[in-house]
C-alpha cells in the first residue's frame, strides 16, 4: 500500500512542480477560521486542490482547498488553505499530503496552525498557544505507518517536534509584536465529535493544555522528513465541561475572526525572522 501511495504522491508533486513560480522555503498550514491569512500576502500562484488529481477534498467549513505560492519579506511561501482531516474519512497517510508536497518542493520549515479547545483553565478563547509538545497516543499505530511514506534519503531518525530552535524564534516574534503567547501541550483526538467532559478531565490530568483534531500527525511526519516544525493553536473555545457554552464549529469560526489580526501579525513576524 505504501509503495502505491509513494507513487501517487510523487505524481502529485511532479504535476505541481511544472507549474510553480518558485521553490517555497516555508510551508504554512492554516487551521479552521485562519484561512484569511492567505489573502494578506502577495500571491504569485493559487492552485485549487480540486484541480490536482488524487488530492483529497477538504469538506470542513473554513477550509477552502487551495495551495498558494506566495511571498512575504523576500521569503517564498507555500500556504495550505484547506486542511485534510482524519475525521473526514481519510487515512492519516492522506492527511499528510501537504507535508509530503512541502518536502518534495524543498521547503525547510513547516508552521502548522489550528483551532483548539482550551483545556488549561488559565487559557481563554482568543489566546494563542505555542505547542511545546504533542500527544497522539490514540493514533500511535497510524503514526508508525506514516514512516513508510518516506524514502531512505528523506528519513530523519532524530525526531524534534516541535523544533526547539523554531519555537525560540516564535517566542521572539511574539515578544517583538507584544502578543501574549501561551505555551502548552496539544492533544489530538480523532473526532468528528467534540470530546465529552469526562474525556477533557482525563486529558487535563494527563497534561494536555489544548485539544484538537489535527496537527500531531503532520508535525510527526514533517519532523521525520527533517523539516523544522512548529505549531500555533488559536484557542477558540473552552473545552467541554469547562463552561456552560454549547460547543459548535460556528463558535470556533467566530473566535478565530476576533483573533485574526494578532495571528496575522505574529505569523508575518515569524516569516520575517526565521
Amino acid at each position: 500500500m505504501m509503495i502505491n501511495l509513494n507513487e501517487k504522491y510523487r505524481a502529485i508533486a511532479e504535476s505541481i512542480k511544472s507549474r510553480i513560480p518558485f521553490e517555497p522555503q516555508i510551508c504554512i498550514v492554516l487551521g479552521s477560521g485562519l484561512g484569511d491569512f492567505a489573502e494578506k500576502v502577495e500571491t504569485e500562484l493559487s492552485i485549487s486542490t480540486s484541480e490536482i488529481f488524487g488530492y483529497p477534498k477538504s469538506t470542513v467549513q473554513g477550509h477552502q482547498g487551495y495551495l498558494h505560492f506566495s511571498m512575504y519579506k523576500n521569503k517564498n511561501l507555500l500556504i495550505v488553505q484547506g486542511r485534510i482531516h482524519f475525521y473526514e474519512g481519510y487515512r492519516l497517510s492522506e492527511c499528510v499530503i501537504p507535508i509530503h508536497l512541502a518536502a518534495k518542493l524543498n521547503c525547510k520549515s513547516v508552521l502548522l496552525t489550528n483551532a483548539a479547545g482550551g483545556v488549561n483553565r488559565n487559557f481563554k478563547p482568543g489566546n494563542l498557544m505555542l505547542a511545546t509538545s504533542f500527544n497522539g497516543i490514540n493514533i500511535k499505530k497510524e503514526l508508525t505507518q506514516l514512516l513508510g511514506l518516506a524514502t531512505l534519503e528523506q528519513r530523519n531518525n532524530f525526531l524534534d517536534f516541535p523544533s526547539s530552535a523554531f519555537n525560540k524564534k516564535i517566542r521572539e516574534a511574539a515578544r517583538i509584536e507584544k502578543i501574549e503567547l501561551k505555551e502548552g501541550v496539544y492533544w489530538f483526538t480523532k473526532g468528528p465529535s467534540y470530546e465529552t467532559p469526562a474525556e477533557i478531565q482525563m486529558i487535563s490530568k494527563f497534561g494536555g493544555d489544548a485539544v484538537g483534531m489535527s496537527t500531531v500527525h503532520e508535525a510527526f511526519y514533517a519532523s521525520y522528513l527533517g523539516l523544522n516544525t512548529a505549531s500555533i493553536s488559536c484557542i477558540t473555545n473552552y473545552a467541554a465541561g469547562l463552561s456552560d457554552q454549547k460547543l459548535s464549529h460556528s463558535e470556533v469560526m467566530e473566535t478565530a475572526e476576533l483573533v485574526k489580526k494578532d495571528f496575522e501579525r505574529l505569523v508575518k513576524k515569524i516569516i520575517e525572522i526565521i
